[in-house]
């Protein structure tokens, strides 16, 4: 079905007067431009959204148990319904348009036809392997995916539907964000533990890379061009960067500081890192360049979000896609104007 609600909080927002408990460095004024619109479905946790090729966005309803296509062309809402009992957690839209999620607590990945919308179905190879969680597609097709609850992450080979899992060595570990390399080596953390993840692509093999601090916890990440692992330290507030080569971890102060809780994450074209602070409410949009070493952007999330959990880049726009908890859809414009419009 479809609907074409209103939209909400479409502004320029600017930096929040007065001062926040900020620790070493304090990002300079600056604005983004975020717009939002309120989902039709209520109390359905919007959430991961990812762009089409033809410029629609899909997203799911981790709490509502669908999957929806927004056109931020027309402001309408597609509703697509898929199996009960399934509430798919991630989404990723393949080269061709076709759509993947992750079934959270049916334990299967989900193809959707872009075209026709016919649902193919992957199930997990055995019943220790559950709670399909975040999903990235490798430079080959293969789609990597984290199980959070089995303490394993696995890769689907679509042209077979084959999934093979590889087992984390620290039990209760909790494999959850994942992004993957030019080289097809998905890069990981174990929310868990204070580790990253990589496999090895060819040979499966498992390796693990310890964040300085015992006490440090990533919930997402991100991979600039000059080879850099990025991750947020949710428990700390710190932005961090692993050198593969060496294993050497730099830290960064969050805006926000200790109470920042910096949850999704992402990456643009010009190597700048994004990422929400879930901490503050409203929640706050902060920004760091990644060549500069400084941070660059700091923004409230109109709706105050309660969380932002993951959100992708669209280099076409130039935008930042994120589904809120306050049941939002929406954008930050962190790249001026719109070079590349999407294909309709």
């Amino acid at each position: 079905m479809s609907s074409r609600p209103r939209p909400l909080l479409a502004a320029a927002v600017l930096l929040v007067a007065g001062p926040l408990p900020l620790p070493a460095q304090q990002p300079p004024p600056d604005s983004l431009a975020i717009r939002e619109w309120q989902v039709p479905w209520e109390r359905s946790r919007p959430r991961d959204p990812s762009v089409a090729p033809d410029g629609r966005v899909w997203f799911v309803g981790q709490e509502g148990n669908y999957v929806a296509i927004f056109d931020p062309r027309t402001d309408a809402f597609e509703r697509i319904e898929i199996d009960e009992g399934t509430y798919p957690h991630t989404i990723v839209v393949d080269a061709r348009g076709d759509a993947w999620y992750a079934g959270n607590r049916n334990a299967l990945i989900g193809r959707i036809d872009g075209r026709t919308h016919q649902v193919t179905r992957f199930p997990m190879p055995d019943a220790a392997s559950r709670d399909p969680h975040t999903i990235a597609f490798g430079p080959d097709g293969s789609v990597w995916f984290t199980m959070q609850q089995s303490d394993r992450v696995g890769r689907l080979d679509p042209a077979t539907g084959q999934v093979r899992v590889v087992a984390m060595p620290v039990a209760r570990s909790r494999p959850y964000g994942i992004v993957t390399a030019t080289d097809g080596r998905p890069w990981f953390v174990l929310f868990g533990t204070n580790l990253l993840g990589t496999i090895d692509p060819g040979t499966m093999e498992l390796k693990t890379y310890p964040m300085p601090d015992a006490g440090a916890r990533a919930r997402r990440l991100a991979l600039t061009s000059d080879g850099g692992v990025w991750y947020g330290d949710y428990a700390r507030g710190f932005l961090a960067r692993l050198d593969p080569k060496s294993g050497a971890v730099e830290e960064w102060p969050l805006p926000s500081g200790a109470r920042s809780l910096p949850y999704a994450m992402a990456v643009d074209d010009r190597d700048r890192l994004w990422l929400v602070e879930t901490g503050p409410q409203p929640n706050r949009f902060v920004g760091f360049d990644s060549k500069a070493r400084r941070w660059i952007g700091n923004a409230p999330v109109p709706s105050g979000a309660g969380a932002v959990r993951h959100m992708e880049y669209d280099r076409r726009t130039g935008r930042i896609w994120f589904g809120t908890d306050a049941n939002t859809l929406g954008y930050a414009q962190v790249r001026p104007g719109s070079e590349g419009r999407p294909t309709s």
